[in-house]
């Protein structure tokens, strides 16, 4: 991430959630609101045009709703930023689909703004997993059971035994400091490892570095034990 104030483009078909959104981001002197857009197609190309760190995407919008939204985003942009995918429940599939998409995490729509904020610094800096325990649990009931024991022998075959443990701690939520202090390593040797097990999952965050886990079979429901 660039220096100074995190920048964020808001996404979202209703003007009041701007609103509100921006009346709390602008109060914050470390975020910085540099765009707004209304329907999934505009956040596609605001972000391209503005940049921003962060964008924060309803996953309901007109013309192009915030899944492909995202998808095109993260896919169009050489150095793309962050998504937070806005939703009124955890547990919808929607927001499963926007994660598997590439999203970063979510935030519900009634969520204080102490929370907000302390959301997108910890997005934008991207150390530790937004909401653990909230990911883990829709990863865990969205997995499909199928030919998960073969998938996750595969994804086995190619992490080696330290990178294995890492990606566990991972799925638990631990940051690179909990991850060194529970391994007795270095946050340096740690960060490899992460930096290792993100590449050969072929991901780009922690979140779908979770998801694979699960989806694979890595890491199983917590009723399956």
């Amino acid at each position: 991430m660039r220096g100074g104030p995190v920048r964020v483009l808001l996404a979202d078909d209703e003007r009041l959630v701007r609103t509100a959104l921006r009346a709390v981001l602008g109060a914050e002197p470390g975020l910085e609101v540099v765009g707004e857009a209304t329907t999934g197609a505009e956040a596609v190309s605001l972000a391209r045009e503005v940049r921003p760190d962060v964008v924060l995407m309803d996953v309901r919008m007109p013309e192009v709703d915030g899944i492909r939204a995202t998808e095109l985003i993260l896919s169009g942009m050489e150095a793309p930023p962050r998504v937070v995918v806005l939703t009124t429940f955890e547990n919808d599939s929607y927001v499963y689909d926007a994660l598997r998409a590439g999203a970063t995490g979510f935030l519900l729509k009634r969520a204080g703004a102490d929370e907000l904020v302390r959301a997108l610094h910890l997005v934008a800096h991207g150390d530790s997993l937004l909401f653990p325990a909230a990911v883990r649990d829709l990863a865990a009931a969205h997995a499909g059971r199928g030919a998960r024991r073969a998938r996750a022998a595969a994804l086995r075959e190619r992490l080696s035994e330290r990178e294995a443990d890492v990606l566990r701690l991972m799925t638990a939520g631990m940051t690179n400091a909990e991850i060194a202090d529970r391994l007795g390593v270095g946050a340096a040797t740690v960060k490899t490892h992460v930096a290792a097990v993100l590449a050969k999952l072929g991901v780009r965050d922690r979140t779908q570095a979770v998801i694979a886990a699960y989806e694979s079979g890595f890491v199983a429901p917590a009723g399956e034990r």
